[in-house]
């Protein structure tokens, strides 16, 4: 029987190997901290946070998430440890993106379960305003027995304020070093999408959220799913709006710019609640067989919106059904390691043929476990090959590999697509399976393109040159799609290339005339094109602030621009490196974006200065490579770039096409 805690109320704990499952409405932190009998922190190395994410019988997620599994041994703990307190905050936002205090999003629910899965207690922290962190409950021990308590107890001075409150003399600097972790953690974090909505949900073979390889927990298969509020999976990640990943309506609500101006560099003007139209309808299954899966059978607006949100919704179930497979896993290793363990400690059983015949037993109960996740696993990633061989062919071009027939009947657009296919994404459970990495549009923020040393999928390493070459052939295929997607003159690629060291790789883009200015080159090229791109930020936002946008000079280019820089650091000095952090952080808000081609090893001589830019970009790589996360249980999923097949001629008749629009436009 599940104990739903109010605020101050406790409950008795009948284990001791326990997982916290958090869901919230937003990414959020989460920590815990062990407390003495006066409920101290006695130091830093009594908190596992995401830097520092196992502690004392404690682990906890290494990133930002909506969704959290804590592992917490009680057994564990020293007799100097008296408490644990689970501790939930909102990043920091630097920028002022994403939300500042707790009152403004969904109620954070905390469960306290069995590694059997089963609650124990659960408690919704209702109440919150202006906190950003809060103590969501504690584990204490009361003579030499456990309870749990809902503490409830929020902060409007975040985690600084919290480790001060709990005697912690380095309080400040621990909420430091732990947003410092999250940062990194977001830096390669795939892009969340915006949260589904209880009308848009789609039905799919759901599988259990469970843990990601950042949480080291374990769980068995067929945990219960995520608790839900009004109908509605709790814990999905958003990026504001109200658009549904999958099964939603609409797409995000735009920010205008001031009353009465005519510019606006956010995602078109799309509403919120579309009325979902009726999706194709797939011939009815045989008794006992999945549905025939369907291009499109998510809802929204358009085919365009309901393919994105299908691809959404497969990248979440494969996310989802591997971490219940591997949890499974976990639970099953766990379990046998208990089992035998047993066997081990008694005496009368350690060695002969009962021994034998217990440590056998426990091999076969693991197996059967392992193979029962092995089957449903399989099972769901049938399902979701199926679905993914009728998906890829229907996608639309920004959605589609350079290898899909609809780029041979490629036309310019008339307006600016949801998102754009930056690559393709998979998991070693699924090698077969790949799905679309789509990024919406316009970019939230830019893109490093990681050309260091790397380790291809068979063992073999790329050296230096290769890398440069291969990184600046990706980077050209990603600025194609852009140019590609975007209606005649509404978008504008600049390249600095000191050295011209990527002119071979370049050459579509000088070639077909999409360039309004050739590549800068040299010092003096590097200062003109980043002092013309500042001062392009600096007007916009003088004119959008003072509400004054008719002020902009006569002849403004108003269409979103790309900066391609190559060759990172060579040709730029401390000056340089302002303006690109300057870019990278201001750009996004005013059509302004970045693209970097550079090897960070070898920026390394900036030092700190770097750091900041290299956190606001995006991660991608050249080859596949094992970098990014998800935003649901962080697992690590091999990317891929979308390149043009050897030998098409593809990039070249888009883009000349982009470049005969662009001229026609301009007369």
């Amino acid at each position: 029987m599940t104990a739903e805690l109010v605020r101050g109320q406790n409950h008795p704990l009948s284990q001791s190997r326990l997982e916290i499952r958090i869901s919230a409405g937003t990414p959020i932190v989460a920590a815990a901290a062990l407390g003495d009998e006066a409920g101290r922190i006695n130091g830093v190395e009594w908190v596992a946070h995401p830097g520092a994410p196992t502690q004392h019988g404690l682990e906890v997620s290494r990133q930002a998430a909506a969704e959290h599994r804590l592992a917490v041994d009680l057994d564990a703990m020293t007799e100097a440890v008296h408490r644990v307190s689970v501790l939930l905050a909102l990043p920091a936002s630097g920028g002022g993106a994403g939300p500042a205090r707790f009152g403004s999003v969904a109620a954070p629910f905390v469960a306290v379960t069995g590694l059997d899965g089963t609650e124990l207690a659960s408690y919704t922290i209702t109440g919150l305003e202006a906190e950003s962190a809060v103590i969501a409950l504690e584990l204490y021990r009361r003579q030499g027995a456990w309870k749990v308590r809902a503490v409830g107890q929020g902060y409007a001075g975040g985690l600084a304020a919290l480790f001060s409150d709990q005697g912690l003399d380095q309080a400040q600097q621990l909420a430091g070093s732990i947003h410092e972790a999250v940062a990194r953690g977001l830096a390669r974090s795939v892009q969340a999408p915006p949260p589904r909505t209880a009308e848009g949900d789609r039905s799919r073979h759901a599988a259990a959220p469970a843990v990601g390889p950042d949480q080291g927990a374990t769980a068995p298969q067929g945990t219960p799913a995520a608790p839900t509020y009004g109908g509605q999976p709790a814990g999905m990640p958003g990026q504001g709006g109200g658009q549904p990943p999958y099964g939603g309506s609409g797409a995000p609500e735009p920010n205008p710019a001031p009353t009465g101006s005519p510019i606006n560099y956010r995602h078109p003007g799309r509403q919120t609640a579309a009325p979902p139209p009726p999706p194709p309808t797939a011939p009815p299954a045989e008794p006992g067989r999945p549905a025939q899966p369907v291009a499109g059978d998510a809802t929204g607006w358009s085919m365009e919106e309901r393919l994105y949100n299908q691809v959404w919704g497969m990248f979440e179930d494969l996310a989802r059904t591997t971490a219940a497979y591997r949890s499974a896993v976990d639970f099953a290793e766990s379990r046998m390691d208990k089992e035998l363990e047993q066997v081990l400690s008694d005496p009368r059983s350690r060695i002969g043929g009962q021994a034998d015949a217990a440590r056998e037993a426990a091999r076969a109960r693991h197996a059967q476990l392992v193979d029962q996740a092995r089957e449903a696993l399989d099972r769901d990633i049938a399902q979701l090959v199926a679905e993914s061989d009728v998906v890829e062919p229907a996608l639309p071009p920004a959605f589609a590999r350079w290898d899909n027939p609809v780029w041979h009947a490629y036309k310019v657009p008339m307006e600016i697509p949801m998102a754009l296919r930056l690559g393709d994404l998979h998991l070693p459970e699924a090698e077969r399976l790949r799905i679309p990495m789509l990024l919406r549009l316009p970019l939230e923020r830019g893109l490093w393109i990681d050309s260091g040393r790397a380790e291809s999928p068979d063992g073999s390493f790329h050296d230096s040159h290769e890398m440069r070459r291969l990184a600046m052939d990706t980077a050209v295929a990603h600025a194609a799609r852009l140019l590609a997607v975007y209606p005649a003159g509404e978008f504008t690629v600049h390249v600095i290339d000191p050295a011209g060291s990527g002119a071979q790789a370049l050459a579509p883009l000088t070639q077909t005339g999409v360039l309004t200015f050739p590549p800068a080159q040299g010092a003096a090229g590097v200062g003109e094109t980043l002092g013309r791109l500042t001062q392009r930020v600096d007007l916009v936002q003088m004119a959008l602030r003072g509400g004054a946008p008719d002020a902009l000079p006569p002849g403004f280019d108003m269409s979103q621009q790309l900066l391609i820089v190559n060759d990172f650091p060579h040709g730029f000095d401390d000056r340089a490196v302002n303006q690109l952090r300057y870019l990278a952080d201001e750009g996004p808000a005013v059509g302004v974006h970045l693209m970097m081609v550079a090897d960070r090893q070898e920026s390394a001589g900036f030092g700190p200065l770097l750091d900041p830019l290299w956190r606001s970009l995006l991660r991608l790589t050249p080859v596949a490579d094992n970098h990014l996360a998800d935003p649901w249980v962080g697992h690590a999923w091999t990317y891929e770039p979308t390149l043009v097949p050897a030998g098409s001629q593809v990039l070249h008749q888009v883009l000349t096409k982009v470049a005969e629009a662009r001229r026609a436009w301009n007369r």
